[in-house]
């Protein structure tokens, strides 16, 4: 056949193809927008001495069959009291909370499929895209409800696919990003766009969009499509993601190679270490190069590497025992440390109204942080004026460590005394510790 019959008909294969791909394609986003939701939430706060109800609206996008939505930590937490779901065909429905993960801002919650039954309602859900990689240029989809308005779509590029920031108070003041990379993308991300997808042209979800930044222009960040499968998938199993933690603060090498003489990408600089954590009680030191993890060698020349090397360590089996391979000067050795269970350094919180009193529990992150003997005693985060407290001079930063002379472990001793005070009035003293100083307070009916 001759050459330029060939390639005749390639072209006509072509013509009669790429109708039918754009066709599909157009198919695919149509069934995206009907699987994109405004979430409007209710829940509880303990600020300022009380607690208080907010509401707040976001984004979000139906990923099963069975009404499961994934939307933002910062979006939906654990705090909620009422979940309503607008869908695409403009009904609300009740939802309920599901699971969250404020390391990653990811949140998931579940549409009443009772209520879609018997209101003859309908829905479509999102699939992700299948790409291991996604690359600066690609051109994207910001679908959401910014500012409440409905489905809105905005179009522009993967401005980075492997952005690195870490966010220690980034969700409702919980960390977040210290185990994934972020994608950088100039379509536009608006208040409310929260928790809706990012999308690329067949209307597959390549991330689920989480903030903007603040004084730039549709400078926006979203979290990868991978890495919300994967928590999406165990926090509809379990709820919550277990995670390891040592206490191994990371840092990046660049251009310090030479100091450590070391040879490029090898190691990772500590650049602190938790006091009292697992890795502090195996000798690990700030400015010690943490060369291997159970023989495997680590890179982390870059801040954008550092993630991945931390969650390789937090996906290990709580209790694991790891071989920490580092350098210390001119000596290599190896060191043995066994994981704990993550904790955020955000407690329980809880608000004793009577007191005008706001509280939480202090977690063993925050002891460390801060320096504590042990977690026991209660974080005094708000004070209401003019209540028992405030009158007594109780201030925000206080650690309530004992009432009426009892120790505190926890809140459930301070939930009792407080149903006591309600119960019957009285005098109650209050020890609490300020600046590494202890004092006594009167809390008068």
């Amino acid at each position: 056949m001759p050459i330029p019959l060939i390639r005749g008909l390639l072209l006509l294969l072509l013509c009669l193809i790429a109708p039918c791909a754009k066709a599909e394609m157009q198919k695919g986003f149509r069934r995206l927008l009907d699987a994109v939701v405004r979430i409007d939430v209710r829940e509880v706060a303990f600020e300022a001495g009380t607690q208080r109800h907010e509401t707040s609206i976001g984004s979000g996008v139906i990923i099963s069959r069975d009404g499961l939505v994934l939307t933002n930590a910062h979006v939906v937490s654990p705090r909620v009291v009422e979940l309503s779901v607008t869908l695409s065909s403009l009904e609300s429905v009740n939802a309920s909370f599901v699971g969250w993960d404020h390391w990653t801002d990811l949140a998931v919650i579940r549409i009443d499929m009772a209520e879609v039954a018997r209101r003859k309602l309908s829905f479509s859900h999102a699939e992700f895209s299948d790409a291991k990689e996604h690359f600066s240029g690609e051109t994207v989809y910001a679908v959401g409800t910014p500012h409440g308005l409905s489905r809105t779509v905005t179009r522009g590029i993967i401005s980075n696919s492997n952005r690195y920031f870490e966010d220690n108070r980034g969700v409702r003041g919980y960390e977040t990003g210290s185990f994934n990379t972020w994608i950088q993308t100039d379509a536009a991300i608006n208040p409310g766009n929260s928790g809706g997808p990012l999308v690329d042209e067949a209307g597959r979800i390549v991330g689920i969009n989480a903030r903007g930044y603040v004084g730039a222009d549709n400078l926006g960040f979203a979290i990868p499509g991978r890495i919300a499968r994967v928590i999406a998938t165990e926090l509809t199993a379990k709820g919550s993601i277990t995670r390891s933690y040592i206490g191994l603060v990371p840092g990046a090498l660049r251009d310090l190679e030479n100091f450590y003489a070391l040879q490029t990408n090898t190691g990772v600089l500590v650049n602190s270490v938790d006091v009292g954590s697992p890795a502090a009680k195996a000798g690990l030191r700030g400015g010690d190069i943490l060369l291997t993890i159970d023989g495997q060698k680590v890179d982390g020349r870059f801040p954008e590497q550092l993630p991945p090397i931390q969650n390789s360590i937090a996906s290990r089996p709580v209790g694991s025992v790891l071989k920490l391979g580092i350098k210390r000067g001119n000596d290599t050795r190896e060191l043995s440390v066994t994981t704990e269970k993550l904790e955020s350094r955000v407690g329980e919180e809880w608000s004793f109204e009577r007191w005008g009193l706001s509280v939480r529990a202090v977690s063993r992150a925050y002891a460390r942080e801060n320096q504590l003997p042990d977690t026991r005693g209660l974080l005094v985060i708000g004070v209401q004026q003019g209540f028992p407290a405030d009158i007594a001079g109780l201030q925000r930063g206080d650690i309530i460590v004992s009432i009426n002379q009892r120790q505190l472990a926890g809140l459930a001793e301070a939930k009792a005394l407080h149903t006591d005070f309600v119960n019957k009035p009285q005098p109650t003293l209050v020890e609490a510790r300020r600046n590494r100083s202890v004092s006594l307070y009167v809390l008068k009916p």
